[in-house]
């Protein structure tokens, strides 16, 4: 005799059983949502952070949740300078080569050849690759393509010891582009579109966006590049998904919460928590990661200056990218792009 399963115990095993959904990814497009509610917003309160929009300098923002482009304005496929975004691109690079033992952290500047002119002493010759992408090498060198406030921020030469002070310094950063192509024997640009941009499909990228920075300063360069807010939404969603691309690892999993996991305060900045060479929200600091709006700890985000971020927030399976035309002097401060941020978190239904 066959028995019969009782229909309100299916039932019950059905609603507690686990949902699982299959990772989405962009295929050549994006996938736009026809409706924000689908994933979550209210798309009365996007349209209200939109039109806050209009009142600063936004030129494009993408915001993307679960893999899918809940809402975006401007112009999401002009190139636009990266700035120090540059930084997070490297350090992601980084990883499968510091995985492969091709680049160990913890040798030295002297031990790596990462000298300057003028020279660097004795004891600033004992900072290591790894103080650099920290930006606690304590090696206040002048350096190439630093802004007014990072001038004016810059502790005196032979002040600090290496690894004992946190300071956002172009020095280390620059440096840090000269160990990657020295030790690896790529130029930065083309590993950028080898390693990150064709795989996980970029619509625009190529290796001639970029470009050196020289000068007299320093003999190590800065290496800015422009690039779409829409590719930069997909790097962000590779680090939001661990350095994932549907199913192929690009970046060591453990790279990436390795460099974007809390290593340094960043107060001097007036901002929290500070990894490899990304900003990282940090609970209960003196600064929020962002002035005006409460952001998860685990959230990390990469910034260009004059309004270039993006935001990566894990706990909401969220990505936002923020774009300005800095190439108008434009820009966008920390508080406006704060009060969009929270505009946008408050249109989470």
């Amino acid at each position: 005799m066959k028995t019969m399963k009782c229909p309100t115990v299916i039932l019950i095993i059905l609603l507690i059983a686990p949902v699982i959904r299959a990772q989405v990814y962009p295929g050549e497009k994006w996938q736009i949502t026809d409706d924000p509610a689908e994933l979550g917003f209210d798309l009365k309160k996007l349209e209200e952070a939109r039109n806050y929009t209009d009142s600063i300098n936004t030129a494009a923002l993408v915001i993307v949740k679960s893999g899918i482009i809940v809402y975006e304005w401007g112009e999401v496929d002009k190139k636009y300078m990266t700035h120090s975004i540059r930084k997070s691109f490297l350090s992601a690079l980084f990883g499968n080569y510091v995985r492969e033992g091709i680049i160990e952290l913890d040798k030295t500047v002297d031990e790596l050849g990462l000298g300057d002119e003028p020279p660097l002493s004795d004891i600033e010759k004992t900072a290591t690759l790894r103080d650099c992408i920290k930006a606690r090498s304590g090696i206040y060198h002048d350096a190439l393509y630093e802004s007014e406030r990072m001038k004016a921020l810059k502790p005196d030469r032979h002040s600090q010891k290496p690894g004992t002070h946190w300071y956002y310094n172009n020095w280390d950063f620059n440096a840090a582009g000269t160990a990657f192509e020295k030790l690896t024997g790529k130029k930065i640009f083309q590993a950028i579109e080898e390693e990150i941009a064709e795989p996980i499909g970029m619509e625009n990228y190529s290796a001639e966006d970029g470009w050196y920075v020289t000068g007299e300063e320093s003999i190590h360069q800065a290496y800015p590049f422009v690039i779409t807010a829409h590719d930069m939404a997909r790097f962000g969603l590779l680090m939001l998904r661990k350095g994932n691309w549907n199913g192929r690892q690009l970046i060591p999993a453990d790279w990436v919460e390795e460099s974007t996991r809390y290593h340094s305060d960043a107060c001097l900045y007036e901002s929290d928590g500070y990894g490899y060479m990304w900003w990282v929200a940090r609970d209960h600091n003196k600064f929020p990661h962002l002035p005006g709006v409460n952001l998860p700890e685990g959230t990390f985000s990469a910034r260009g200056a004059g309004g270039h971020y993006i935001m990566i927030i894990p706990e909401y399976d969220l990505v936002v990218v923020h774009r300005v035309d800095t190439f108008e002097d434009n820009s966008v401060s920390s508080a406006e792009f704060g009060k969009l941020m929270k505009m946008i978190m408050d249109a989470m239904e």
